[in-house]
């Protein structure tokens, strides 16, 4: 699935179809290392795909509600930030359980992309469904206490996050303004500080969903720009995947040895001009870019009590 070439200099990467959907909003791709198998959803649309890339075997769950993120745990089953707040479930996405409530009442608000960090610590962002700048945060979860603390507010589309191959680093996507940031991390609290800019507002597109690679570079996929697009930590640009549609949501790395990347894309107000030119968007890729990505790390279900029974695909 390697197809590299150049443009001015910068290596270029071709993807492949992985699997072939017309996702409203594809999006939150996770790779789930138990069962091999990537998780990634339809937002709008309330469902939670998995995919066996040995088998091309692919189920849905509807999940009843807007799903931002679906993240394998390190029991078997999956935690879910849905539209009101964060789940635990079964591996297949059924018998969710409410961990914690996030603006549940608040009907003008859904939770967005969620990830782990490498304590397997679960941060989570929110937007209006409106784009309202300004409304939507990011949390970091207490599982314990099953709160969810606001760590930063004042934004408009909380969106992809990754830490540094130390952990001493963590990186943050607000969509709205177009910026990725990066902050000092405390492993053992989930405290951030030391805001600092690595990528600014894009000429073309604007940063969705990220991943890292064991490099510590960073994977930023461009919405509207139909790239993902490889930074250094200092915020240089090194390499780009090229994709057969626009609309580019989000990617992370997946496999055995974890150099596949997957990238999520979205058919979101796509009219039928644009769908006759881009017959593949909501469809999910595959290439093999020549690295070796940052495993997703898997929710830690410690005191919660769920126990999944559902057996592992």
């Amino acid at each position: 699935m390697l197809t590299p070439w150049t443009r001015g200099g910068e290596p270029v990467t071709s993807a492949e179809v992985a699997v072939e959907l017309t996702a409203d909003v594809g999006e939150g791709p996770s790779w789930d290392a138990l069962t091999q198998t990537l998780l990634f959803v339809d937002i709008s649309r309330g469902f939670i795909y998995r995919f066996d890339p040995t088998t091309d075997q692919l189920t849905r769950t509807a999940f009843g509600q807007e799903v931002g993120a679906a993240i394998p745990t390190d029991t078997g089953g999956m935690v879910v930030a849905a539209r009101r707040g964060i789940y635990l479930s079964e591996t297949d996405g059924s018998a969710p359980q409410m961990l914690v409530p996030i603006d549940a009442d608040d009907d003008s608000i859904r939770l967005n992309d969620a990830k782990c960090d490498p304590a397997g610590r679960l941060w989570v962002g929110s937007m209006a469904f409106d784009f309202t700048p300004g409304a939507a945060s990011l949390y970091r979860i207490d599982v314990a206490t099953a709160t969810a603390a606001r760590a930063l507010t004042g934004l408009t589309i909380a969106n992809g996050m990754g830490w540094s191959p130390d952990a001493a680093t963590m990186y943050f996507i607000d969509s709205g303004p177009g910026t990725v940031r990066a902050f000092d991390y405390d492993i053992d609290t989930g405290n951030i500080s030391g805001e600092r800019l690595v990528v600014g507002t894009p000429d073309s597109g604007f940063p969705d969903g990220m991943t890292m690679d064991d490099e510590g570079a960073l994977w930023v996929a461009y919405y509207g720009a139909g790239e993902v697009r490889r930074f250094d930590p200092s915020g240089h640009r090194t390499d780009t995947v090229s994709l057969p549609v626009t609309q580019v949501t989000s990617c992370c790395f997946g496999g055995a040895d974890l150099d596949t990347l997957f990238v999520t894309s979205a058919a979101y107000e796509l009219g039928p001009a644009d769908l006759a030119d881009q017959p593949l968007a909501g469809s999910t890729f595959a290439c093999s870019p020549g690295v070796r990505g940052a495993a997703t790390t898997a929710f830690m279900v410690g005191d919660t009590g769920f126990e999944p029974v559902t057996p592992r695909v």
